[in-house]
């Protein structure tokens, strides 16, 4: 049976992870980190309970009291009657209970999510924690939930500890009348006395296995209540992927066309009617108030989110055509907070392809400018980043972003402002490593610095889910207000082309 259960619990925790693999984003954006972790790591194991000892406990004392009460049929028919009329009164006390156990278990459930949320939330903001001194409020926050979860976990225990006194003491009261009858019928003569011991040491037996089931019963419970959270997941919807195409290779022009796109969570729509056009290989950028559907914009088109209406084309076609996975191969994407792996930069560079191609990692190291800092670690490219690589500097992770996307070859690229977290003299870095990058491909770049404003030659300026203005930076200067007003806040390093004095507005 434990050979059985570690095999159950492997294949639930297999299947749950493919599915974490295959949602939708919008399904991560409802949930928490903590509650995902939760289910695969601790919620499962109470599903391995109810598939293995319950139901070993269950069929063997199954087996057991049906045997007992035939044989109780054998010595004395009318004694086990007045037994069987118990069972209304055991069944009724089971269902009581069974509801009360499956209502205190699914909230022990949910408490158990919120434990492993509140620990991974502080583990994985520790340095804000120290940086605001915050350690009381966590302590008050984590003890809270702690309390929390140590009453519901008590509030199964008495439900469960209810159930088999209640159940022991009905077939107690049952016992105490089947041997006021049996002792009249031994004294009429109806039985013998070897009939009389042979009955009562088969009710005597009966009571082993009923205490077991009544037990079993909050196990099950339990394990069903797991079942339910764990199924939530494993039932969920994968990313929708009907595309019969396989898109082996794209120039990279790309329309939108009137575009809506509405997120479930939200009651105002991201994307309204939204028109833009992007020429093969021409360098785009998307300047905007936040909140106005930038990322948004972005998001759809390695469909990432779904379009709710319109059409996005790619060379023409509807991307929606195409396979997701090769879709998502003509993308590279360098975020703020780039996203790496606990392991090596070699890894971290190749992330995604099975095999490592080291002519081609030498490639995008030295497109990145990570030639020099590599040399200096003693393991090289076999060096560990670290936990989202928290042995990395801001500057070197996003060279290593920047590299990683130069090692998938991409003909689009989408930059989130890779260097707005940035000093200048690392933010001048990145920028030399991204200018390099981005030749020759279709790329779009969501603005937040006019550094990055002045080295584009073409702006789209977006505002509550519509593009507002499109043109040069000079141009929009000339023509559009919420330019200027965007121009005048944003953070600037260097001096930029253009008289904003001559818009009405002042130099920065």
């Amino acid at each position: 049976m434990s050979w059985v259960s570690n095999n159950v619990l492997r294949d639930l925790r297999q299947a749950m992870y493919d599915k974490l693999l295959l949602m939708p984003a919008l399904t991560y954006d409802g949930r928490t980190p903590g509650q995902l972790i939760s289910k695969v790591i601790a919620e499962v194991n109470g599903v391995t309970v109810a598939a293995t000892n319950v139901v070993n406990t269950i069929v063997r004392d199954s087996l057991i009291l049906l045997g007992l009460l035939a044989w109780l049929l054998w010595v004395n028919w009318i004694l086990t009657l007045i037994v069987l009329f118990l069972a209304p009164a055991l069944i009724f006390v089971s269902l009581v209970l069974s509801r009360r156990m499956r209502k205190v278990s699914r909230a022990a459930v949910r408490a158990t999510s919120e434990l492993t949320q509140s620990v991974e939330e502080t583990v994985s903001s520790h340095k804000l924690v120290k940086l605001f001194q915050s350690y009381e409020f966590e302590r008050r926050r984590f003890r809270e939930i702690n309390r929390s979860y140590r009453a519901h976990s008590m509030k199964v225990v008495i439900t469960q500890a209810l159930q088999a006194p209640l159940s022991q003491l009905i077939v107690a009261c049952g016992i105490a009348v089947v041997l006021t009858i049996a002792l009249l019928q031994a004294r009429s003569g109806y039985s013998t006395v070897g009939d009389f011991v042979s009955f009562l040491t088969g009710m005597l037996m009966l009571l082993s296995p009923i205490k077991h089931l009544a037990d079993v019963n909050a196990q099950l419970q339990r394990g069903l209540a797991a079942a339910e959270s764990i199924f939530e997941i494993i039932d969920e919807k994968s990313e929708s992927d009907q595309g019969q195409t396989t898109l082996i290779e794209t120039r990279g022009a790309i329309v939108f066309r009137d575009v809506h796109l509405s997120y479930s969570a939200s009651r105002h729509p991201a994307l309204k009617g939204l028109n833009l056009s992007i020429n093969a290989g021409e360098t785009l950028a998307l300047v905007g108030p936040s909140g106005g559907g930038k990322t948004s914009l972005v998001s759809l088109i390695p469909r990432l989110y779904d379009l709710t209406e319109g059409v996005i084309l790619l060379d023409g076609k509807d991307i929606r055509d195409f396979t997701l996975k090769s879709l998502r191969s003509q993308i590279s994407v360098v975020t703020q907070d780039p996203a790496l792996m606990n392991d090596t930069l070699i890894n971290n560079i190749a992330y995604g392809h099975e095999k490592v191609d080291l002519k081609r990692i030498a490639e995008a190291v030295a497109l990145a400018d990570l030639g020099e800092f590599i040399q200096q670690l003693p393991e090289g490219l076999h060096t560990n980043v670290g936990s989202r690589g928290s042995k990395l500097s801001g500057g070197q992770k996003q060279r290593l972003a920047v590299a990683r996307a130069a090692y998938r070859n991409s003909p689009i690229l989408i930059l989130d402002e890779a260097t707005s977290a940035l000093d200048q003299m690392t933010e001048k870095r990145v920028q030399d490593a991204i200018e390099k990058l981005r030749r020759g491909r279709t790329t779009i770049v969501i603005a937040h610095r006019l550094s990055t404003i002045a080295s584009v030659s073409r702006l789209v300026v977006i505002d509550q889910g519509c593009v507002i203005a499109d043109g040069s930076h000079d141009t929009l200067l000339a023509t559009c207000p919420l330019y200027q007003q965007i121009v005048q806040r944003l953070p600037s390093e260097r001096p930029i082309v253009g008289n904003l004095s001559s818009a009405g507005t002042q130099n920065i």
